[in-house]
């Protein structure tokens, strides 16, 4: 039997209503948790990629005896007590140096994770010094055709998308689209090659670039933009993947009954967004279109009587009281 947790206070209700499951769901945030060994290059890799989730993440200080891929009890409660579905673990140790350990959670129960090793990593400070904005969307690329065909690759991108989308919005001013994430792969997109040891993988390179526009000197009124990168700069190599459970992952992906897209008749939606419809028309008489008004293409009298076909024509003398001296064609 379920325990059912009354509020003690209108505080208390406040904070379950928000916890409690939305049809819209709230803006995810993240945690990053140190573990028994993070090395300071560890600390400063999660302190500049929690500079882009601000503020919709939280930095744990103190260091905790965690293995994730043995016992993530821990990383649950975690995420249950701040309500937070993201979790970055970081931690260092012999066989596995300077690694993140990226996390996704259902429900307050593990979903997915991946661990990424830190090859090559440059900081923020090493760039030019520039303020990041709170609160701006940030542009994300992947490119490489593995993104799209290698399951671990597709749980990276889908959950960096999910780390970085921020709150969800309808519309965008273009002024607030100022960095471009960018995150690359240079392998082949055959899964074949891949197959078996994850250490044949290729390494994901991590960019992050500030978008400059400039005045076009031309006559054409688009901007100049140029890419300047401000860092970090991150070279990974992907080791241990649990994948999710097909039983959570299908709840997880159920959309409410309420935002399901209504259906019409002959109307689609294409990648993009766009509304394509088809349209159903008679067929098209060719003898009865109208074509160009001319005296050449005009039907003439003779035609019309050579288009009655059994019609008898014949001429009919009228009476001279009536109109003398005239004849006129009468059709039977």
């Amino acid at each position: 039997m379920m325990r059912i947790v009354k509020p003690k206070n209108a505080r208390s209700k406040r904070a379950m209503e928000n916890r409690s499951p939305k049809a819209i769901e709230n803006t995810k945030k993240a945690l990053t948790v140190r573990g028994s060994t993070c090395g300071v290059l560890v600390q400063n890799a999660m302190t500049d990629i929690a500079a882009y989730k601000q503020p919709d993440i939280k930095k744990f200080q103190k260091r905790n005896e965690i293995h994730p891929f043995e016992d993530a009890s821990s990383l649950e409660f975690f995420s249950q007590k701040n309500d937070a579905s993201l979790i970055i673990f970081g931690s260092n140790s012999k066989k596995r140096s300077n690694t993140l350990t990226w996390l996704r959670t259902f429900n307050f129960q593990v979903l997915d994770m991946f661990e990424l090793k830190i090859l090559n990593y440059k900081t923020m400070t090493d760039f030019k010094k520039l303020t990041i904005n709170v609160g701006m969307k940030p542009l994300i690329s992947f490119v490489g055709p593995i993104f799209d065909s290698h399951p671990h690759f597709q749980m990276v991108k889908s959950m960096m998308l999910d780390f970085f989308r921020g709150e969800q919005i309808s519309m965008l001013d273009l002024a607030g689209l100022q960095y471009i994430i960018s995150v690359t792969a240079s392998g082949d997109g055959n899964i074949s090659v891949y197959s078996g040891d994850t250490s044949n993988l290729p390494s994901i390179n991590f960019r992050v670039y500030k978008i400059n526009t400039y005045k076009n000197k031309t006559q054409n009124k688009v901007p100049r933009v140029e890419l300047e990168e401000i860092g970090p700069r991150f070279d990974f190599q992907l080791g241990r993947v649990r994948e999710a459970d097909p039983d959570m992952l299908k709840q997880a992906m159920r959309i409410p009954k309420e935002l399901q897209p209504k259906t019409k008749k002959n109307v689609e939606t294409d990648l993009l967004g766009d509304k394509v419809a088809t349209i159903h028309v008679g067929k098209q008489d060719l003898m009865k279109l109208q074509t160009r008004k001319m005296k050449g293409l005009k039907k003439r009298r003779k035609d019309e009587f050579e288009d009655e076909g059994d019609d008898e024509i014949e001429d009919v003398i009228v009476s001279d009281e009536e109109q003398p001296k005239k004849r006129k064609r009468q059709i039977k």
